[in-house]
């Protein structure tokens, strides 16, 4: 193999030329961006993830691995810390939860505040106790998203209901008792009626009720209006899968004193099984005055 060497020096116009080359390929190259200019020129995108009901071995795979890539977690009031021990080290945790008479997060905000998030490329994550699409308002910020054409997608999660029944060792249907699960919520919008909350519920059903501590008395007597009777089962479930866990059990006429000699507040879930035997037929009932909005 010859000597490289030995060849001669390019001439003085092969170097002008080569310099000429190396100096504009140099110049086309564009310097790396700043991580966070990379983040507004990159794709946006919203996970709704459902935490489940509290302990944080109750989420799922797809649950953690969003929440490992997440840029950002708006989370709920009710989602245990130990459940944002899942975000990655860096990510920005966003405390959006709201109380009864205390929205400092107003929903329109959350929907405004996560689609602008998500707008400048950031990998945004609503995290919601239980699955977001229980009574979880899912549905107003997929339609914030979907205003501004940013992917959006949801992460089932455990709800209050099925872990209640699984705490307290026991099915929510069976056969020739309860063919039929209805879940439903003790109020309702600001300034609407509080809603029928029983007005599916009959023999063959198990209901499960959120959000309905405080609707305990209107609840009971409805159920009896419609044919139940006051001995029948009622199950309260207090702080499910979390320290405070507790497990109540009484009858439907008992249930709002069950609920005040217990001092039960805030997050729990009521479940009342109406066995198929228990009457054959529901009559529409008017309404009690319990019934009536508060």
């Amino acid at each position: 193999m010859s000597d490289l060497s030995a060849l001669p020096a390019p001439s003085g116009l092969l170097s002008n030329v080569l310099r000429f080359v190396w100096g504009a390929a140099r110049s086309t190259r564009q310097p790396a961006a700043p991580a966070r200019d990379r983040a507004d020129q990159r794709q946006g995108h919203i996970a709704l993830v459902g935490a489940g009901p509290g302990a944080r071995d109750l989420l799922t795979l797809r649950a953690v691995k969003r929440l490992q890539e997440a840029d950002m977690v708006f989370h709920d009031r009710l989602v245990d810390p130990e459940v944002l021990g899942f975000a990655r080290p860096g990510a920005e945790l966003v405390f959006v939860g709201k109380e009864v008479g205390a929205h400092a997060w107003p929903q329109e905000r959350i929907n405004q505040v996560i689609v602008a998030e998500a707008a400048r490329g950031r990998r945004v994550v609503r995290l919601k106790s239980g699955d977001p699409g229980v009574f979880g308002r899912a549905g107003e910020e997929i339609a914030a998203a979907n205003a501004r054409a940013i992917p959006v997608e949801i992460i089932p999660g455990v709800t209050a209901v099925c872990a209640a029944a699984a705490s307290m060792g026991q099915s929510l249907t069976e056969r020739g008792v309860a063919d039929t699960l209805v879940l439903a919520t003790g109020m309702g919008q600001k300034g609407d009626p509080l809603p029928d909350c029983t007005r599916l519920s009959g023999p063959g059903t198990t209901t499960g009720f959120y959000m309905s501590v405080r609707q305990a008395q209107r609840i009971s007597d409805a159920l009896m209006a419609r044919g139940l009777p006051g001995d029948a089962p009622v199950c309260v479930a207090v702080e499910v899968s979390k320290p405070g866990e507790r497990s109540l059990r009484g009858t439907v006429s008992g249930l709002a004193q069950l609920i005040r000699d217990n001092d039960v507040r805030g997050c729990a879930i009521l479940l009342v099984t109406w066995p198929r035997e228990a009457g054959a037929t529901v009559t529409r009932a008017a309404p009690v005055a319990a019934d009536l909005p508060a």
